[in-house]
């Protein structure tokens, strides 16, 4: 679920409660996971954040259904690390504005409704396949200086991680009034806290400090030369993005007996993806 304010439409009555959960749940978990991806990638870790950040933020207010939020597309950070190793940092930039004017034109010609057509034995396997991505991008959390954990350090960072599933599957049955993910965080992070107990944290991984999303042109030929380089790259990255958000779409449709709208969510990924392109940001919707 996210945090969905719609601008054109104020008559959705909002729970401020659960929206504020929500909201909390998807930061804390996104958090290292959009450091992971773009250390995968090769990419400074913040501009991670900073693309979290504006995907989160223009697809809640302007995307195609509560109950959905985007973020970065795992899938994409191969075709990303193939352009950053060829060509640099921001001819990665240049495609993923280029991706997003795909996507807005996917949007425009309503094109989003074919991803009804996918049957739903595929969209669980993308569901799957996604989870998979997500958890060999944190197995690297289990390694330090480029070793694996070993001794204490392993038990301790099993240990913890094991209790965190366990919260998550269990909670629900203490309570639902708080989402069982923002509870295994918090009540870890108080664990590791309070306890001193000597393990990994976010700011092992990257430093997190910084402002805004500042204003970034690419430093790129603007010629038919680099259009070439980056049209396959683009077309690759928006279309993995979109096949990521849509069947994402789908899945919460299916979940909540409603229907959302994918041209709209089409439209406000690729206007994500193009704000992306001109700050230091990297990731394609999810």
């Amino acid at each position: 679920m996210k945090a969905y304010l719609n601008l054109f439409d104020f008559r959705q009555p909002v729970n401020y409660k659960n929206e504020t959960f929500a909201g909390l749940t998807v930061a804390m978990t996104m958090i290292p996971e959009s450091l992971s991806f773009a250390i995968l990638a090769g990419f400074p870790p913040l501009t991670g954040l900073y693309a979290a950040f504006i995907m989160g933020l223009i697809t809640a207010i302007f995307g195609g259904r509560p109950g959905l939020i985007s973020g970065g597309a795992g899938a994409t950070v191969i075709v990303i690390m193939a352009l950053m190793r060829s060509h640099g940092l921001d001819y990665v930039f240049a495609a993923v504005a280029l991706a997003g004017v795909f996507q807005i034109a996917v949007g425009l010609f309503k094109l989003g409704k074919f991803i009804r057509l996918v049957p739903q034995p595929v969209m669980y396997g993308f569901v799957n396949g996604l989870a998979v991505i997500i958890f060999t991008s944190q197995l690297e959390q289990f390694k330090f200086a480029g070793s694996w954990l070993t001794g204490t350090p392993l038990l301790i960072m099993g240990g913890l991680t094991v209790l965190t599933v366990l919260i998550v599957l269990f909670f629900p049955r203490v309570t639902k009034a708080v989402p069982p993910s923002l509870a295994a965080i918090v009540i870890v992070f108080l664990l590791v806290y309070f306890f001193h107990i000597d393990t990994k944290t976010v700011k092992d991984i990257a430093s997190v400090s910084g402002g805004f999303p500042p204003f970034h042109i690419p430093s790129v030929p603007f010629n038919l030369a680099t259009l070439k380089v980056i049209f396959p790259y683009g077309l690759v990255m928006a279309a993995v993005g979109l096949t990521e958000g849509l069947l994402t779409l789908n899945l919460v449709d299916e979940i909540t007996g409603t229907r959302g709208n994918g041209n709209r969510e089409s439209i406000a990924q690729g206007t994500a993806n193009i704000l992306n392109g001109f700050s230091p940001a990297w990731a394609v919707a999810l």
